[in-house]
């Protein structure tokens, strides 16, 4: 057994190369974020899969099939590194420095407002460095539930007991059109009236679409969708040019700019979310996490919340 051990504890960077290249998905891509040779990544991961006398993966034409090996070295390799970065991090607080990596998984809409947030706690913790993935819902999902990440943003978190939700920011999606259109001009309108002109969707997997869905669902209302688009910033375009209505979340509007858009005054609008910082409850939260959620419950909310009132 301690020879075994003491081949394991040799591979530690061949770990980080694998959880690289099962992270996007190919050795050239890998390869060019690691700054390194393919041939050297290749050679690596061929010395780790030799190591455990098992192959890690298949190569399926030009894409990489992970064997349930792998899959359970990849789980592994991702605990056994996240443990070092925590002692890491563990060790700094006991210097009395607050130093480490803090891992964020956003969905896309949070990222008009997530620089602020990050922004002021890595002045007050310049030690403390950030990854930020921003994706859609369903990616976001994925990565909370493979714990790849700290803290997931979401406004539509999944419902799950496994889950711990820390609730820190109204969400309020409303609807939109261009200044000239003529619901702009009215005081009040039904959400019948407003379903009946064209609608500008986003796409499937985004959290703002599920939201939008499950309301007019609710209401037994349909909506009349003209056109999906995967950009919170194209939809706004495509408003602005006339191609139709739609309801986005009011922080696309705050943080990302209103010029030749209005704000509709819909019944039963806006729709009211909140959003959630999200991690597994069996994911132990490091110091530098621990040190992320008291900022963001204390200063970072009332930040935001001061700026959106801008």
């Amino acid at each position: 057994m301690a020879s075994r051990l003491h081949a394991y504890i040799g591979t530690f960077r061949q770990l980080e190369i694998l959880l690289a290249v099962y992270e996007h998905g190919s050795i050239t891509v890998a390869s060019e974020n690691l700054y390194l040779t393919q041939p050297t990544v290749s050679m690596q991961l061929k010395k780790l899969s030799d190591s455990i006398g098992i192959p890690l993966y298949d190569q399926v034409g030009r894409k990489l099939k992970f064997t349930a090996a792998g899959n359970a070295v990849i789980a592994a390799a991702r605990e056994i590194l996240d443990k070092l970065d925590n002692l890491d991090m563990h060790l700094a607080d006991l210097k009395g420095l607050k130093a480490g990596k803090l891992r964020l998984g956003v969905v896309t809409t949070s990222k008009y407002f997530i620089p602020h947030l990050i922004g002021d706690f890595c002045r007050r913790y310049p030690d403390i460095d950030i990854e930020l993935k921003v994706a859609n819902r369903e990616q976001i999902i994925d990565r909370l539930l493979e714990g790849k990440d700290d803290f997931n943003v979401f406004s539509h978190p999944p419902k799950d007991q496994h889950i711990a939700l820390h609730e820190f920011l109204p969400n309020p999606l409303v609807a939109i059109a261009p200044q000239n259109h003529p619901l702009s001009r009215s005081r009040q309108i039904s959400l019948k009236e407003f379903a009946r002109h064209p609608f500008l969707m986003r796409e499937k997997g985004s959290g703002t679409r599920h939201a939008i869905e499950e309301f007019m669902r609710k209401q037994g209302i349909t909506l009349n969708i003209r056109m999906t688009i995967e950009s919170n910033e194209a939809i706004k375009q495509a408003v602005i040019s006339g191609l139709g209505t739609s309801i986005l979340s009011s922080h696309t509007l705050a943080f990302g700019g209103r010029e030749g858009l209005g704000e509709l005054k819909v019944s039963r609008l806006p729709i009211q979310t909140n959003w959630h910082l999200a991690h597994l409850k069996a994911k132990r939260l490091s110091v530098v996490a621990n040190t992320f959620l008291e900022y963001v419950n204390t200063v970072g909310q009332s930040r935001l919340l001061k700026l959106l009132r801008k």
